[in-house]
């Protein structure tokens, strides 16, 4: 029996129609899902892009393989809140690479006070046109052989961090035994801790703001743990009122000195105080010794260039 060419089509276009229609889509062959541990699962160890509706989702993925670029098909409207995979982030990500564009992570929080948008454990990472919201902690991770560069760009990270747990966490804190770099995104509203924590051997971090007036309990604007190279240029700091910490802004090898530090260039930044913030911060602590002549950089009254710790 023949079917009429009317209806013959019609399902023949359904499966297509419920793709397009689907949350998340895999861009690379149209197939749907209603949810995104479906669509990260089905990649397996493939290169695909995971196209993501508007939409505010309670869910969340681990990536145990593959490279794949979630990418919000409308940047700042596709949003992920409150549940975490694993205890640890809404995406747990240790494929063989992975980015993020245009999603919204907001409200995490976990036991241990790491509950994060982002938790990184292999793989490089991109982090795009995002936005990190009210949680314990934006992003985390590394420490991993297979991490070795984390770009993060044109991202803002807002309302993080504490230390009212064993361990603190911060607006990001990464472990790369490689690069880290952190351009044209802002930092504030910090709620405890550092907003950016870094233990990496070279760093970037250019044309992004910290702005600390807002901020409660919050430590360093940056902190290089372990030392480190790089450039940190072209930045916009606001110390705050309110400080858990306010010895100073850009604090490197505070609890050891794993990576040299010669070489490293801060210069073309602007800092100031927020009105009622303590005075006489460091803009520069150097606990390594091997900083150098800093380049210029633009002090508001009541910070001084440069410390050298012990």
């Amino acid at each position: 029996m023949r079917l009429p060419i009317l209806v013959a089509l019609a399902l023949i276009a359904a499966p297509a129609t419920a793709q397009r229609t689907a949350p998340f889509v895999i861009a690379e062959t149209g197939q749907g899902f209603a949810h995104l541990d479906d669509a990260v699962n089905a990649v397996r160890d493939g290169t695909a892009t995971i196209l993501i509706a508007p939409g505010t989702y309670r869910e969340c993925t681990v990536q145990t393989g593959g490279k794949i670029t979630f990418k919000a098909v409308q940047p700042g409207t596709a949003i992920f809140e409150n549940q975490v995979c694993e205890e640890k982030a809404a995406f747990v990500l240790r494929g063989r690479g992975s980015a993020v564009d245009g999603i919204v992570f907001r409200g995490f929080a976990v036991p241990d006070g790491n509950g994060a948008g982002i938790r990184i454990e292999m793989g490089d990472l991109t982090v795009t046109n995002s936005m990190f919201l009210d949680s314990q902690e934006g992003i985390l991770g590394g420490g991993h052989e297979t991490v070795r560069r984390i770009t993060i760009d044109h991202t803002t990270f807002a309302g993080l961090g504490q230390c009212e747990t064993e361990n603190c966490s911060h607006s990001i804190y990464l472990a790369v035994d490689g690069d880290v770099i952190v351009s044209n995104s802002r930092f504030e509203r910090g709620t405890g801790g550092h907003y950016v924590k870094l233990r990496a051997r070279r760093v970037t971090i250019t044309g992004t703001s910290f702005d600390d007036s807002k901020g409660n309990k919050t430590n360093y604007m940056i902190d290089l743990s372990e030392g480190g190279t790089g450039s940190i240029t072209g930045n916009t700091f606001v110390q705050g009122p309110r400080k858990e910490n306010s010895s100073g802004l850009i604090v490197v090898a505070a609890e050891g000195r794993t990576y040299p530090s010669t070489g490293l260039r801060i210069e073309g930044n602007t800092a100031t105080l927020a009105p009622g913030a303590p005075p006489s911060p460091a803009f520069v602590a150097d606990f390594t010794g091997q900083i150098g002549t800093l380049g210029q950089n633009d002090l508001g009254p009541g910070i001084r260039i440069f410390e050298r710790r012990r």
